[in-house]
């Protein structure tokens, strides 16, 4: 898949970097999100020469941005409620 050895993407799921679904044969079945994924590591590791220890910190920092700026959207529409509110 796009290149990238099997063995590789087992270790990719063991360290939990991405999480395939599996058939009822148990067969890997790789998600968009999964794919996307992928390509990200791809271009970190072959373009920026991110090694896989530095791949798997800016993935999960990147999932905590997004995780953040969703809270921070959250918060923002409460505040705007609230203010709407006269409170």
């Amino acid at each position: 898949m796009l290149g990238i050895h099997a063995q590789t993407l087992r270790y990719y799921e063991k360290a939990r970097i991405i999480q395939p679904s599996r058939s009822s044969g148990r067969v890997r079945l790789y998600s968009n999100r999964d794919i996307g994924r992928l390509r990200q590591i791809r271009t970190l590791m072959d373009d920026l020469g991110v090694n896989i220890a530095g791949v798997e910190v800016i993935l999960r920092l990147s999932e905590r941005i997004t995780e953040m700026e969703r809270i921070i959207k959250e918060k923002d529409l409460e505040i705007k409620r609230l203010r709407e509110a006269g409170l």
